[in-house]
């Protein structure tokens, strides 16, 4: 039976959080695991920390920790203190003291004891919150308990523990806390036992992290640990550390760092048959809360007793295969540049048009490619297509194919990646082609805009699976995919045989300038010549720099000027509206739902070109590929057999400036039916709010496509079901997708191998040739860029909606990309040395930095 303020940790388990707080439920379910050992304790509820805030009368202060901007540490440290003075200073209430005293004496009034913070909001699924609130070790005596029971309490608000709440988009008033109190216990050793491995996400492998002593010397890193790594019931590798120092209670009460005995430094603070049958332990734990677990330990007679569990929150999600066999997945969204989380509706739709079965994990879309791997006839294309879009996942699947026992071994591969280079039937260079499947397009996107106008209510849907259909015949129509093949195998050509025959590097850069017919870079150049419209109007121009309200568009007819410059706006969203970023996921708001989006880079332009800019650019481009095709040509004839080479190249030259723009322009069409499918659910979640069965119509974003249908039919929603999958799409923010991942949860990211980078530079893959120096400029979100000419940007990824900030920069870095990327294409129609693949580049370069972009190398410099 629960208690009011006091409870036994053995009459909980992890079910009463909201009681016990997330430490004191996990200590009373592995209580309750067979051959677990948990030392005897008991737990001060939620209950008593309530009526204690209560007293202290603290509202005020909540209101404006909760203003504060997670940001202002200053801010943030002074208050978090005045709340813990006041918390700390109040008078624990007789009764609660006795009921404490009480649970005390059954573990013996002068024991030892360990007092433990435990907040409701701690040891989540998505959230750990590790190290957040305070413990304390070694407390003696119900004078001491009750005093650490205050500073637990208070703990709630540490600068740390306000900051990380902020962070995580939790309340705190939501958060409560309880304290556990439990035997303290006097190891040999101790230390941390993660039943996957933290680092690679390998569920496989288990880590134990062990030193002499006190586990407190571990976890909080004042030594270095023995580690050993153990997968299968077997130490599979291990380094000791020199034990040097360790943690031990003093009496009457505390801790303290001391030497370690000389003839133990040398020795591993485990025996190999102990740290495996730790191991044992750790999985039992881990099947008992389902999900890998941050266990800490303690070793008392060769005895192991455990003081805490929790789910590891960092391991990247493994996705579902309904199997158990071994499996190897390709992340779609470094081939797509937009690796962000998406919300259940846009990872439905985009897999109910996907042209290959893809698996979700942690709000992200991967490819398995098991199969492909596994037929050496299929393999060597796989590779090849991959790795000249990305270095780094040809190597992290070729790391796993090293590995002879995870990928079997087939005759024939099935389906489950991208045709492989060289796949597609020859096709004539002929514009005409491109003109065709253009039409082909507008045509069909002109039936859907027709045809979906009448239909509602689950009559919307069945209509939506047939133009999915639709939606896949025509980007996987084969002269489609033989125009985009086209143009990409024609650069790869050129750059490799240029190489060859003149030494020159990707040579095909240069060729590509200013290609005819790119939506994309045609977009960015358009808004150009909508600065052009606004610039000579100042009222507008002061007005725009004042827009913070989706609105604005009617606004601007009341200002001298205003008409035109709507019109501009309007002209535009009505040809590039359905863009955005991020946009393979139809819940992300387009330009046109959120036009001020647009309004920082139409104000860079204004301020930073001239008229006619557009048309200037690109026909300097234009110049420079034809005299750049002279050149090359003028080159090759000079060569042994140099007219047959020349005429080979002339070929591919034409192919390239043919069909490379057409590669934007699939892209274009799918963003455009995506929108307008987008539309016609949003008008029926509207309808769902209007009948009182959705409190808001973006709610629908939370729930997948067959779900949605499910809602319109019944008319009944889980209110719950969507409100967690809110939690977990916000929980998916702080994961890093991995490029290739395996079944066994290993997140393998691949290498560069090269030895011709500067020392300190930062390795890349080269998209877009020339060298430039500049000022980086960090940015994260379009729609807070702030740029002046010369500058150099660097983001995440670059999706084609970033294109109109490529035509006022002097350079590109992102961390996820690859050859054929849109950024890279349209980097090298604009001219912009450009380098993508680079690793946390947006954490090592510091905005404003110095730096040099080496788009023909594939490198980084930071300058002094």
């Amino acid at each position: 039976m629960i208690g009011q303020y006091v409870v036994d940790l053995r009459e909980v388990d992890e079910t009463q959080v909201a009681v016990v707080g997330g430490k004191g439920a996990h200590l009373g379910g592995l209580s309750r695991i067979e051959g677990v050992r948990v030392p005897d304790g008991f737990c001060v509820t939620t209950g008593a920390f309530r009526r204690i805030m209560a007293a202290a009368s603290i509202d005020d202060r909540l209101d404006r920790l909760s203003r504060l901007d997670p940001d202002d540490r200053e801010a943030i440290r002074t208050l978090s203190a005045q709340i813990r003075r006041t918390v700390e200073g109040i008078a624990v209430p007789d009764d609660l003291a006795a009921a404490i005293t009480r649970a005390l004496g059954r573990l013996g009034e002068q024991a030892a004891c360990a007092v433990r913070s435990s907040a409701t909001a701690e040891d989540l699924p998505t959230a750990s919150f590790a190290g957040q609130q305070d413990t304390y070790l070694d407390v003696v005596g119900p004078t001491a308990v009750l005093q650490h029971v205050r500073r637990c309490w208070a703990s709630l608000f540490t600068e740390r523990a306000v900051t990380y709440r902020r962070r995580n988009g939790i309340d705190h008033r939501t958060v409560h806390m309880a304290v556990v109190v439990q035997r303290m216990v006097f190891p040999h050793a101790a230390g941390v036992l993660f039943t996957a491995d933290p680092v690679t996400g390998n569920r496989k492998v288990a880590t134990v992290d062990a030193g002499f002593g006190l586990g407190e010397a571990v976890v909080s890193g004042l030594v270095n640990p023995d580690v050993f790594k153990v997968r299968h019931g077997e130490v599979v590798a291990k380094a000791i550390a020199a034990g040097q120092r360790a943690v031990h209670t003093l009496p009457p009460g505390g801790t303290q760092e001391a030497a370690t005995d000389p003839q133990r430094q040398e020795q591993p603070a485990l025996t190999d048959a102990q740290v495996v049958r730790l191991v044992r332990l750790g999985r039992r734990i881990e099947a008992h809360f389902g999900r890998p677990q941050d266990i800490e330990w303690c070793l008392v007679d060769d005895d192991f007793q455990f003081v805490q569990s929790r789910p590891i929150t960092t391991l990247f999600p493994v996705p579902e295969s309904g199997d158990q066999e071994n499996h190897v997945y390709v992340s779609v969204g470094h081939g797509q540049m937009m690796t962000d989380p998406m919300k259940p509706l846009g990872l439905s739709m985009w897999r109910l048009t996907a042209m290959v079965p893809m698996h979700e994990a942690g709000g992200r879309l991967f490819v398995d490619v098991t199969r492909r791997l596994a037929s050496p006839a299929s393999r060597a294309g796989l590779l090849d297509v991959l790795g000249r879009g990305d270095p780094l996942i040809r190597d992290a699947l070729e790391t796993v194919l090293d590995r002879d026992d995870f990928v079997p071994s087939l005759p024939d591969a099935g389906p489950g990646g991208p045709p492989a280079r060289g796949a597609s039937a020859p096709i004539e260079t002929d514009p005409a082609v491109v003109t065709e499947l253009i039409e082909r397009s507008r045509a069909s996107l002109a039936a859907l805009e027709r045809d979906i106008r009448t239909r509602t209510g689950p009559a919307l849907f069945d209509f939506l699976l047939e133009a999915f259909e639709e939606h896949k015949r025509v980007l996987g129509d084969p002269l489609n995919l033989q125009a985009v093949m086209a143009g990409m195998e024609a650069t790869w050509w050129l750059n490799d045989k240029l190489q060859e025959w003149l030494g020159e590097k990707n040579a095909a850069d240069t060729l590509t300038l200013s290609a005819p017919g790119n939506v994309t870079s045609e977009m960015g150049l358009a808004l150009l010549d909508v600065a052009d419209v606004i610039r000579p109007r100042p009222e507008v121009v002061a007005f725009l720099q004042g827009v913070d309200d989706e609105g604005f568009l009617d606004e601007l007819a009341k200002l001298a000027g205003g008409t035109e410059a709507r019109d501009a706006i309007e002209a535009y969203l009505d040809r590039y509206g359905m863009r955005c970023v991020g946009e393979i996921d139809i819940t992300r708001p387009r330009w046109r739902e959120r036009p001020t989006t647009l309004v920082p880079v139409i104000l860079d332009h204004v301020r930073n070109f001239g008229p006619g800019a557009a048309e200037r650019r690109f026909e300097q481009g234009r110049r420079k590929a034809q005299k750049k095709e002279q050149d090359v040509l003028s080159r090759l004839r000079a060569l042994p057999d140099g007219d047959r080479k020349a005429g080979e190249a002339k070929r591919m030259i034409d192919r390239v400036r043919t069909f490379i723009g057409y590669r934007e322009y699939p892209k274009y069409g799918i963003v455009g039916r995506s929108f307008v499918y987008k539309q016609a659910l949003l008008q029926e979640a509207e309808r769902l709010v209007r009948a009182g069965v959705l409190p808001e119509k973006e709610d629908v974003f939370y729930l997948t496509f067959q779900e949605l249908h499910d809602v319109v039919r019944s008319h009944r929603v889980d209110d719950r079901l969507i409100q967690r999958r809110k939690d977990a799409f916000r929980s998916h923010h702080a994961l890093t997708p991995p490029r290739v991942l395996t079944s066994d949860g290993e997140a393998v990211t691949g290498a560069y191998r090269r030895d011709d980078v500067p020392a300190g530079a930062l390795t890349g893959l080269p998209v877009s040739a020339g060298t430039v120096e500049g000022r980086a400029r960090v940015i994260l979100d379009m729609g807070e860029a702030d740029l002046e000419a010369g500058d150099i940007l660097v983001t995440a990824f670059t999706d084609p909606s970033w294109s109109p900030l490529f035509v006022g920069i002097a350079g590109l870095v992102t961390e996820v990309g690859g050859q054929m990327t849109h950024g890279a294409v349209i980097a090298r129609e604009y001219g912009l040395p450009a380098v993508v693949g680079v690793q946390q580049a947006t954490r090592l370069i510091r905005d404003g930095q110095w730096i040099r972009v080496h788009g023909t190398d594939g490198y980084v410099e930071i300058l002094p």
